[in-house]
């Protein structure tokens, strides 16, 4: 058909086999930003919001949300994963979150990344919406990759 991966000759999708593939290690970073009110972003910073620890349940919720990937995306693979962290920075007028993944396998872990990203910053909005109600999550990206027969991304120069 069109060489895309998930779909076979007729075109219908399909899971990609990675049975003959090599296991390698593989790492993937991603971020998003939600940006707020100061006096959303002031309630997080200062553990003032009435739902509890933000940046607590952000990162557990988005960890979670690394685990469940296969359940949550059509045609993705449900991986074990070695590792996810997500770290979050406090800007002018908002939060960074920023989650690396990582595994030894046959597929990459890119999704697992994004996933982890966007679920961290939608509990952030869950928890802080009746501070701000405006709040906006954006600049969700893939920052990098390692690993499998595509290497590195961006490539090094």
């Amino acid at each position: 058909m069109s060489g895309l991966t998930h779909l076979d000759e007729q075109g219908n999708a399909r899971m990609v086999d990675v049975g003959g593939k090599t296991a390698t290690p593989r790492t993937a970073v991603a971020t998003g930003r939600i940006t707020m009110s100061a006096e959303a972003l002031s309630a997080i910073r200062d553990g003032a919001v009435p739902k509890g620890d933000v940046i607590a349940a952000a990162r557990i919720a988005g960890i979670m949300a690394a685990k469940k990937v296969g359940d949550l995306i059509p045609l993705c693979h449900t991986l074990a994963l070695d590792s996810v962290a997500i770290e979050f920075a406090f800007e002018e007028s908002g939060l960074r979150a920023t989650a690396t993944a990582s595994l030894v396998g046959k597929t990459g872990v890119e999704m697992e990344a994004l996933t982890a990203t966007s679920i961290a910053l939608l509990t952030i909005y869950d928890m802080a919406k009746a501070l701000d109600k405006g709040m906006v999550i954006g600049d969700l990206r893939l920052v990098s990759k390692t690993g499998g027969k595509s290497g590195e991304w961006p490539p090094r120069e």
